[in-house]
């Protein structure tokens, strides 16, 4: 079987499907139909499928010239019809791992991707799951229900953890270029995810077992979010102590050792970091740990929507205002800069708190052009003028997109509150950094 499958890996014959087309899975089902093989991508949203099948790309990495190439080359195709399955060799599950209210992992949807694949089961299959999970979940979760069909790991299926690693909007590395990590349940498992990854992904690195591959996408993104916690909190304490936080940034990042650039903002947003480090930490409240620091960065970093709520209120309070009734205008809405991701975004927090306060939110963002509050209030992007800046009291910088003319909105703007540093070098004393 295992000869088999790398065989039709060299031939190009295997046949590749893709489970969750989100801003994982559909640049890695384009990747695999670029490399030369037949790809199914599979979602449960139905309009999700019909745009990918008119060629229409809903994520930006995904060029829409592209993919109706490969469409029209008959390499690529969408479904919501699972029992696809049936004919896959190989399957990627790129599906959502969120959280819950309470903090715990919510890997329902690999509940149901997993449940799907076992219904369509079958021998000389590859299983590898993407989604970002706790260590355990390959082998505690996936593995006894696609071994309860009766067929065996290693010897008639082979299941291995490979975890994304997809930063939307960067112009420089894709799902091709990005070096991948793999890991199997058994050494043959390790060896096809191995090869199917690394005929169509530049570098793919082996490690020794699924729950080192899991482990890893934790440290990265855990190692993010705990510096971007203490940089918070330099950040604190460089305002109390009257200290301009970007030039001691600046002036340490002169070192050629021992410190890496982390930047200030207004709390963390995007579909990894500010979830991530949370698996590790409640799959160590069931083995009784505290992991101390994840704990202490996810408050301070929490912290700081609200650390920018207060900010506004002293650059009204400057202008002889008060959070009810003034005009606050957001400028970026998304969690980082020329996506349309908002999930977990700090500004919708601000956006929260300000409404909390009466204050008037309104908000600029050409790559979000409707947002949907967590009350069920709709609010649309307005279009960026002279006049909407006059009219605003306060403009709070959160997304620093690149359309975005700081000096422009310093001039126009009668109080900023520049959550990114886009207005770092102006002396104007009406601008209030973080």
């Amino acid at each position: 079987m295992k000869q088999q499958l790398i065989e039709k890996i060299a031939q190009h014959s295997l046949r590749v499907g893709v489970i969750g087309l989100g801003y994982v899975g559909f640049p890695l089902a384009l990747t695999f139909a670029e490399a030369g093989f037949n790809v199914t991508g599979l979602d449960i949203n139905q309009q999700r499928v019909d745009q990918a099948n008119a060629g229409h790309s809903y994520i930006p990495d995904v060029d829409s010239s592209n993919l109706q190439s490969y469409i029209d080359k008959g390499r690529l195709t969408f479904t919501t019809d699972f029992a696809a399955l049936r004919d896959i060799d190989a399957i990627s599950i790129c599906v959502p791992t969120p959280l819950r209210k309470t903090r715990d992992p919510d890997i329902s949807y690999i509940l149901s991707a997993t449940r799907d694949i076992r219904a369509h089961l079958h021998p000389g299959q590859i299983i590898v799951l993407e989604s970002t999970t706790y260590p355990g979940t390959t082998d505690e979760v996936l593995l006894p229900e696609l071994e309860s069909t009766g067929l065996h790991v290693g010897q008639d299926f082979f299941l291995a953890f490979s975890p994304e690693r997809i930063d939307p909007g960067n112009p420089h590395f894709g799902a091709k270029n990005t070096p991948k990590i793999v890991g199997g349940i058994t050494a043959d498992c390790t060896e096809l995810a191995h090869a199917f990854y690394a005929s169509a992904i530049e570098q793919v690195i082996p490690v020794s077992s699924v729950r080192v591959a899991e482990m890893t996408k934790l440290l990265e993104n855990t190692f993010r979010a705990v510096n971007i916690g203490l940089v918070n909190e330099i950040a604190i304490i460089c305002e109390k102590l009257n200290i301009n936080v970007w030039e001691v940034i600046d002036a340490a990042a002169t070192k050629p050792f021992g410190f890496m650039r982390f930047l200030p903002g207004p709390g963390l947003g995007g579909h990894c970091i500010p979830v991530d480090p949370h698996y590790l930490s409640w799959k160590m409240r069931t083995m009784d740990y505290n992991a101390r620091f994840i704990e202490l960065a996810a408050d301070v970093n929490s912290s700081m929507p609200n650390y920018v709520i207060n900010k506004i209120s002293n650059a009204l309070n400057e202008q002889r205002r008060s959070l009810n009734g003034a005009t606050v205008l957001i400028l970026g809405v998304a969690y980082k800069r020329n996506v349309s991701d908002v999930r977990e975004s700090p500004a919708l927090d601000i956006i929260r708190g300000l409404l909390e306060r009466k204050s008037v939110v309104l908000y600029n963002d050409d790559f979000v052009p409707s947002l949907t509050l967590q009350s069920g209030r709709i609010m649309h992007s307005q279009q960026l003028s002279s006049g909407l800046l006059q009219a605003a009291d306060c403009v709070v910088v959160v997304t620093d997109h690149n359309y975005y003319d700081t000096a422009w909105i310093v001039d126009e703007a009668r109080s900023i509150v520049d959550t990114r540093n886009m207005t770092k070098g102006f002396q104007d004393p009406k601008i209030f950094m973080l």
